[in-house]
C-alpha cells in the first residue's frame, strides 16, 4: 500500500471512483476533458495535494487535501479534505482510515492547526466514519450554485 501525488494518468480512475455513488452518478461525466484541465490546475497549485492510494500497483482510493492560510485564530493554517473515495472493490478494508491518517499527518507537517471537511447531508455512513475518526459536526455548511 502506498499513498502518492496523483498524476494525469490517474485522472480517469479517480473520476470513476467519484462517479461511483448515488450523488456522483448524477453529476459526473467520466471521460470529459474538463477533468484533465482541472487536474492541471490542482497539480500546479502548491496548496493542493491530490492523493491516490495504491494497492498492488492499482489506484484504490483518493482524496484532495487543500492547505489554506488565514488570519482567523491567530493566523492559523487549516487543511480541508475533499472528494474522499475508496474503490468499491476495496471498501471495508481500512483504506479510508489509512488515507485520513496520512492526510492528518500531512496537515500537521504543513503547520495546520485544524483539519476540516464537508460531507453531503445524505451521507450518513460517511458522517459516522468521520465521527469515529474524531471529527465533530461543529458548523453548518452552505452552498450557492453558480
Amino acid at each position: 500500500m502506498q499513498i502518492r501525488r496523483a498524476q494525469a494518468a490517474d485522472v480517469p480512475v479517480i473520476v470513476e471512483m467519484i462517479a461511483n455513488d448515488q450523488l456522483g452518478a448524477k453529476r459526473e461525466s467520466p471521460g470529459d476533458p474538463r477533468y484533465l484541465d482541472a487536474f492541471a490546475e490542482i497539480d500546479a497549485d502548491p496548496n493542493q495535494y491530490l492523493a491516490v492510494l495504491e494497492v498492488d500497483g492499482k489506484v484504490a482510493g483518493t482524496l484532495q487535501l487543500t492547505f489554506t492560510p488565514g488570519l482567523s485564530r491567530l493566523g492559523m493554517k487549516r487543511a480541508t479534505i475533499e472528494a474522499v473515495r475508496v474503490h468499491a472493490d476495496h471498501r471495508g478494508a481500512g483504506l479510508g482510515q489509512h488515507l485520513f491518517e496520512w492526510a492528518i499527518a500531512q496537515a500537521k507537517e504543513r503547520g495546520c492547526g485544524l483539519v476540516q471537511l464537508t460531507t453531503d447531508a445524505s451521507r450518513a455512513d460517511a458522517q459516522r466514519f468521520y465521527e469515529r475518526l474524531g471529527f465533530e459536526a461543529s458548523h453548518v455548511g452552505m452552498k450557492l450554485k453558480l
